[in-house]
């Protein structure tokens, strides 16, 4: 518990900070509120009622459900604290502009803000932890969904925001040997510079590497098993031996890397790279577009042009007159994670993979493209960046569309049983929370008292 001296005046009469809520052992202290609320407003949140009543009572909510996760062993590996602080970091260096305005922001060093971060993403996460603890058990059947939906108001049913499916074609721009070339004697250089001794790995990771996500790091991924690495790299990584040397270049589907061991742990590895894009030519990105133009032309004519024809035979080996967009996938499409499933661009949601995507969950080009478009209709070629951060040409057909609208039972089960699910889980914890706050000292200072809080039990 914080000391009362923590409470007193210092010599120029000003209070240095305050014990504004006590619950069980734990204090909330003023700077604690101020510091939440700042938090809040970057990250955009809102809060229920009052700010003054609600931050404070949510500390203290959090510090019920953290005290009962370490009684109960809740864990948080090293790993996931460190990947998520560092994301965390990352979302705050591109909404402030810069590392330097985010240090003079917060008045420490990026080594002083990651560990404050560390701590406070731990317990976060153990708080999750230990919610989903509490409601892991409550399962809801289709008895439940029809029940609820029967008695719900008609202002009550969620609406549906519009959802489409989306078919994809992509070409990768070729990109000329005298790009790779240049890239790879960039990487040769920067392998020499640190061989001689003339600059560290980390210092022209931080300069020059095109890894976001890890050149602010110098370069570095934390402990990580082959499994989530690419192939490529991961082959070079798990072969390193010594840390002091510098990998061979190594060819991924990011670009290409130069790879240096930092430590082994069991299955993982730790290591930090060098990430450089070799560029893709106006001129290339031009003739990708016209060959995907051609390509939307005989899909739409449904006879191709005799490019196509003399590539595209059946099993017999005869030429084929008619053209879908299937058989385009199938030939032509460079996207991996699609070609297999006609196209089919796939949704990743809480709920499982859907081919279902509300438009604002589309990548912002292929939204763009799909707007407007007619079930059946194929866009115009267009420039994207897919999510390996290469560029790439691009068409799409939509394939279904299903407009907005109020839930049903028959069309929108799984959006119902989700509102009825989260409903039991709201509820269960809610009841929980009461339930220990009637059990825990609770201290709050008299200008709390008169506050409408969520839960009952508080004020006593």
């Amino acid at each position: 518990m914080v000391s009362l001296a923590d409470n007193q005046p210092d010599s120029l009469g000003t209070v240095v900070d305050e014990v504004i809520w006590v619950v069980g052992d734990e204090a909330i202290l003023k700077s604690d509120v101020e510091a939440m609320r700042i938090q809040g407003q970057q990250e955009g949140m809102r809060w229920k009622g009052d700010p003054d009543c609600a931050i404070p009572e949510q500390i203290a909510v959090q510090k019920l459900y953290l005290n009962q996760a370490i009684i109960d062993s809740v864990e948080v590996t090293e790993s996931e604290i460190s990947q998520g602080v560092e994301q965390y970091l990352d979302n705050m260096i591109n909404y402030i502009g810069s590392r330097e305005k985010l240090e003079e922001y917060h008045k420490k060093s990026m080594s002083q803000i990651r560990a404050e971060l560390r701590d406070s993403y731990r317990e976060r996460q153990m708080v999750q932890g230990m919610q989903q603890k509490l409601v892991k058990d409550i399962t809801v059947t289709p008895a439940d969904v029809r029940r609820y939906f029967k008695n719900m108001s008609q202002d009550s049913i969620p609406f549906v925001p519009t959802e489409v499916e989306v078919q994809i074609i992509t070409l990768q721009p070729r990109i000329e040997q005298e790009e790779i070339n240049r890239v790879k004697e960039e990487l040769r250089d920067y392998t020499e510079r640190i061989n001689k001794g003339e600059s560290t790995f980390q210092t022209l990771a931080r300069l020059y590497s095109e890894d976001p996500g890890t050149a602010r790091r110098g370069g570095e991924l934390d402990y990580t098993g082959r499994g989530t690495l690419d192939p490529a790299f991961a082959n070079v990584a798990f072969s390193l031996t010594d840390p002091k040397r510098v990998s061979k270049i190594v060819e991924s589907e990011f670009g290409y890397h130069i790879i240096q061991l930092i430590d082994k742990r069991g299955d993982k590895i730790k290591v930090r790279h060098i990430l450089r894009k070799p560029v893709v030519s106006d001129a290339a990105i031009e003739l990708a577009l016209h060959r995907l133009d051609t390509l939307v032309t005989a899909i739409r004519d449904n006879v191709p042009p005799e490019i196509i024809k003399n590539v595209y035979k059946d099993k017999d080996g005869n030429a084929i007159e008619k053209f879908t967009f299937e058989d385009a996938v199938t030939l032509f499409s460079d996207d991996k994670d699609t070609r297999n499933n006609n196209g089919l661009m796939s949704n990743m949601t809480q709920e499982g993979r859907t081919s279902r995507f509300k438009l604002a969950d589309l990548p912002p080009e292929v939204a763009k493209a799909v707007d407007g478009l007619k079930v059946g209709e194929l866009s115009a070629p267009f420039l994207m960046i897919n999510e390996r951060g290469k560029t790439v040409c691009a068409f799409v057909k939509l394939k279904n569309r299903t407009e907005g609208h109020k839930a049903t039972i028959t069309e929108d089960y799984q959006v119902l049983k989700a509102v009825v699910l989260e409903k039991l889980r709201s509820q269960r914890l809610h009841d929980w929370v009461v339930k220990r706050i009637k059990s825990t000292y609770v201290h709050i200072n008299d200008r709390y008292r008169n506050c409408d809080f969520e839960y009952e039990g508080w004020v006593r």
